[in-house]
């Protein structure tokens, strides 16, 4: 499962997520993510982001924070006619609303909306929960408790598989597998897991993208994909 290549002289060669991490920040410098002012913004942002950009999803937030709703009470108390209007910039106007009021009606009903005392709670059983309820995938579950809940977990996206896989880090798109890969060889550390995750997503939008830019690529030099596709 786990990709390695060789080099001209036949010598097999693994690419190092610490070289990786350490080019891609030499690269773009510190990303900043996620963009957001409370945890809970990021997990309005995270909720919304499926199918779009970021630039629709902070629309969306613009005009909650206008309304002064963006809490977890006055959402699930909020018509759904009303939260559809206001989050509609963010695409899907009939799911996204009523999974973002669905999430804050279980939040209010467990920990009566204080997000402190409902991340305090064990890991496993808390990432379970995410996962069950509708709209949360893994990724949006780890981005929640990543960027919001302060947990050193690793967030897998379509950026991480197609970076990592034409590097030849793995050969796998099972997101559990990519996950444990980098958990497993980057150490739980909180900062440097937000940074990695955002460094990976500038690395796909800019250059290594479904058609790549190979000649600008900080990693070029140890990349077996160019050589691949000749």
């Amino acid at each position: 499962m786990w990709g390695k290549y060789f080099s001209d002289s036949g010598i097999p060669i693994r690419v190092d997520p610490d070289l990786v991490y350490d080019r891609l920040y030499a690269r773009f410098g510190p990303q900043h993510w996620w963009p957001a002012e409370t945890p809970f913004e990021v997990i309005v942002g995270a909720l919304l982001m499926a199918q779009t950009s970021w630039t629709r999803v902070a629309e969306a937030v613009g005009n909650l924070k206008r309304e002064d709703v963006l809490d977890p009470h006055a959402l699930a108390a909020m018509p759904l006619p009303r939260l559809r209007r206001l989050v509609r910039p963010a695409g899907l106007y009939r799911t996204k609303p009523r999974r973002l009021q669905a999430f804050c009606r279980h939040v209010v009903r467990v920990a009566d909306g204080d997000l402190d005392r409902y991340f305090a709670r064990d890991l496993a059983v808390l990432r379970k929960e995410l996962l069950s309820l509708d709209g949360i995938g893994p990724e949006t579950a780890d981005s929640i408790l990543l960027y919001a809940a302060e947990v050193p977990t690793f967030v897998v996206d379509a950026y991480t598989i197609r970076v990592g896989r034409r590097l030849g880090l793995f050969d796998t798109d099972r997101y559990a597998a990519v996950k444990t890969y980098f958990e497993s060889r980057v150490p739980p550390d909180l900062e440097q897991y937000r940074e990695f995750h955002a460094l990976i997503v500038a690395h796909g939008k800019q250059i290594c993208r479904p058609e790549p830019r190979c000649d600008a690529c900080p990693l070029n030099d140890k990349c077996p994909y160019p050589t691949a596709r000749r």
